[in-house]
């Protein structure tokens, strides 16, 4: 998804101050091996050749890209692709929409046929064999192994929330997705989520959101509030918070502007 104006506190040009090769999170998984953060991640500039893309709501499209060598990024990290056109480079940032990255990693675009400009244009015609420009990751408000992640999005913010909760199942923590939007993506990926689980409150573009947030703000120790979406979608979200008793300065947010 495009990336906007993102918090202020956000060091966008790179990971967070932990260094090392990493820390224990102090949970261990159904065998009774722990979970280790992972270390650092180095930003990379390279290319990408998309493997598959598949269209996941209305205007709205998974592509999916064959990872470089060396590649790694967590989720709620971006990405800035790009390609040329008629002779100019153009490029823009999208959030990572899977929960880890292996042998390939994925991201959520949605497309405006009506408002869209020339790179939105590529990124409809992409497919398989597609070689786009990449550089990242970048970003340090991404999930991290907290205990229980509480995910509010719009739009195609769908794309981290569902990778974030993804991985914080995938790691024995506890994961709620509160997504507001007239039309839903990823509709597979959430109905996967709620058999494993996962808290989904699924709201209308109109709906507050007040209610949802006090329902699955618990407080716990270690819950953390993630925030993917426009500008509208961000405010109702941190004024959710406060009210339910949270802390919004503590969330990590990413703006789509």
């Amino acid at each position: 998804m495009w990336r906007g104006r993102v918090r202020l506190r956000e060091r966008a040009c790179g990971v967070g101050p932990r260094r090392g090769t990493g820390f224990d999170t102090g949970r261990t998984d159904a065998d009774g091996k722990g979970f280790v953060s992972p270390p650092p991640i180095r930003r990379m500039d390279t290319t990408a050749t998309v493997k598959a893309v598949e269209a996941v709501g209305p205007d709205t499209y998974a592509l999916r890209f064959r990872a470089p060598e060396g590649f790694a990024a967590e989720p709620g990290q971006f990405v800035k692709l790009g390609t040329e056109i008629d002779g100019e480079s153009v490029a823009r940032f999208y959030t990572l929409s899977s929960p880890r990255v292996g042998e390939t990693f994925e991201v959520t675009v949605g497309i405006n046929p009506d408002e869209g400009g020339d790179f939105s244009a590529f990124l409809s015609d992409a497919e398989a064999g597609t070689e786009m420009t990449l550089s990242g990751p970048f970003g340090d408000q991404h999930y991290d192994g907290e205990p229980r992640a509480v995910v509010i999005a719009g739009g195609p913010g769908i794309g981290p929330a569902v990778a974030i909760a993804e991985r914080a199942l995938d790691e024995g923590a506890e994961a709620a997705v509160i997504y507001r939007d007239d039309d839903v993506a990823h509709a597979d990926r959430i109905d996967s989520l709620r058999e494993r689980g996962a808290d989904i409150r699924l709201l209308d573009a109109d709906e507050p959101l007040t209610d949802a947030v006090a329902e699955l703000l618990t407080g716990a120790e270690g819950e953390t509030t993630f925030v993917y979406g426009f500008a509208d979608l961000v405010a109702d979200a941190e004024a959710a918070v406060d009210a339910a008793g949270g802390d919004a300065d503590a969330a990590k947010v990413e703006n789509f502007g």
